[in-house]
């Protein structure tokens, strides 16, 4: 089952992810979406992989609509250090979950990955301004 797993993570380019997700977030969204069709061509299609791009896509959308009602994304402080690692612990045990089905663990797996990079960043900002 493990090896299953990372086959799957192995499949999806982080390099990808992380520059999609960077778009998505500074609203370049032409870009962002040329970025995810060259993901998802590359991508082995299985259910995990199907949930992981569904919840990139949805990022992607909720983004573009700038409609905050209910969209986890638009409300996140993208500041707060301790939230987004609070928020990547939850998401990583979501994916991690053997209750969760394939699919679902993609997709919650991709929100782990987006706090990963969200963390990373932020953390590399802060060192920035500390030189």
């Amino acid at each position: 089952m493990q090896s299953e797993r990372n086959k799957r993570k192995l499949s999806i380019s982080p390099a990808f992810v992380t520059r999609f997700l960077q778009l998505v977030i500074e609203r370049q969204f032409a870009e962002a979406e040329r970025v995810y069709e060259r993901l998802a061509e590359k991508v082995e299609k299985t259910e995990w992989s199907k949930g992981y791009l569904q919840a990139l896509y949805g990022m992607l959308l909720i983004q573009k609509s700038n409609d905050d009602r209910y969209a986890f994304l638009l409300n996140l402080n993208f500041i707060d250090k301790d939230n987004l690692n609070r928020y990547y612990q939850e998401f990583l045990n979501h994916s991690k979950s053997g209750l969760h089905a394939d699919y679902d663990r993609g997709f919650f797996s991709a929100w782990a990955e987006c706090m990963r990079i969200l963390l990373k960043t932020k953390t590399l900002e802060q060192q920035k301004l500390k030189i």
